[in-house]
């Protein structure tokens, strides 16, 4: 098997691996992805192969494409950061998008979710971006890992960076086999030089007294609506640390409890004990507190009730999403890749254009419309 070859694994490892089914494939083929052969995908965690890793083979040979490892989460600062970072720590925005790495496959650029499929939209997407184009003609052994953020996002469509469609903010980047990072200075340094967009950088500073800074910046994002923050070793030989602001877990909350029936208890239970921590950490007064309460209140019971609403109605609990394609062609090759990730979705309508075309669909959320509609029939909890 080629993917045993190119990670060096063992006969054992190589036959438990196919007997989990972790491997599943990566792509659909066709000439749009003309530079790939074939490409399988880890559906999850072996050993030390993370999460998303892709192993392709192509016109040139076998690539590999190490998944991007989890990034863990402070629930205090002061503490948190004085006990994980020796020195100095630096600060970036944590943006809130979908998270992809880019790499140079044969002679075009393909898009990598973290989940390691390779999607076609995104992929179309970067293709069109010549800093990128250039910088991989230059760097082929690298991967920018990258944060998708945008209006026309068909996973996490946000409007708070003024991105109509949707763009590319580099936070890493990596050797394609090892998946090493440079350090941020390096980092830094690459992306200025070949006009390649990166996620805001505050500063590095010493880690001693860095929770006050990191603390300003939260309060600050959080009334732009912004994510958080992810704190690094400048270095990048210590695992990074990230930090979301009180809007977010709001947000993330009243995503989930919309769709309450499609996302796990602990994707809820998490964000409200982070709210707990952070409120202690501040030292909230008494009206700082209430108004983190209402928030937290209203993130959970107004997009339920809104769902109930719908359901009652007829209507499904559903996602709108709006797309745009420069070819006919990559469109429909991505409602094929949607049908492939499992995603229920329908489509409103395509509406072509001299060039390209525009999909308007919905993701359907089954679970929680049914869930929905056999309460109001009368079925208990």
């Amino acid at each position: 098997m080629f993917v045993s070859e190119a990670l060096g694994l063992s006969r054992h490892a190589s036959k438990t691996l196919e007997e989990k089914n972790i491997l599943r494939e990566a792509f659909i083929p066709h000439h749009f992805f003309s530079d790939i052969i074939e490409a399988l995908r880890f559906d999850r965690k072996f050993g030390d192969i993370e999460e998303g890793t892709v192993v392709a083979k192509t016109i040139n040979g076998v690539r590999t494409v190490r998944g991007f490892p989890k990034i863990r989460r402070a629930l205090t600062l002061y503490p948190s950061i004085r006990k994980h970072f020796d020195r100095e720590v630096a600060i970036e925005e944590k943006m809130n998008g979908y998270n992809i790495r880019i790499a140079k496959l044969g002679k075009n650029l393909y898009a990598f979710t973290r989940r390691g499929y390779i999607c076609p939209y995104t992929t179309e997407k970067v293709r069109k971006k010549e800093e990128m184009v250039d910088f991989f003609r230059d760097f082929s052994n690298f991967v920018l890992c990258c944060e998708a953020v945008g209006e026309e996002s068909p996973f996490v469509p946000k409007k708070i960076y003024g991105i109509r469609e949707l763009d590319f903010f580099v936070f890493d980047v990596r050797e394609i086999e090892t998946s090493n990072p440079l350090k941020i200075d390096e980092k830094l340094r690459l992306c200025e030089e070949y006009g390649i967009k990166h996620v805001p950088f505050f500063g590095i500073y010493e880690s001693r007294n860095a929770h006050e800074t990191v603390r300003e910046l939260i309060c600050r994002l959080g009334r732009d609506g912004r994510e958080g923050v992810v704190m690094k070793d400048p270095e990048m030989k210590i695992e990074p640390l990230k930090y979301t602001t009180s809007e977010t877990n709001a947000g993330d909350l009243s995503y989930a409890f919309r769709f309450f029936n499609e996302y796990g208890k602990d994707f809820m239970f998490s964000r409200i004990v982070r709210e707990g921590f952070q409120s202690f950490e501040f030292a909230e007064n008494e009206e700082e507190f209430r108004k983190r309460c209402l928030r937290l209140g209203m993130s959970i019971l107004r997009p339920m009730i809104e769902s109930i609403k719908d359901v009652s109605s007829g209507e499904w609990v559903s996602e709108k999403i709006k797309l745009r394609f420069d070819d006919i062609e990559v469109l429909e090759l991505f409602l094929r890749h949607l049908r492939k990730m499992g995603v229920d979705f329908r489509v409103r309508s395509i509406v072509k254009r001299e060039k390209g075309a525009v999909l308007y669909f919905e993701r359907i959320m089954r679970s929680t419309t049914d869930k929905i509609k056999a309460h109001l029939e009368g079925q208990p909890w």
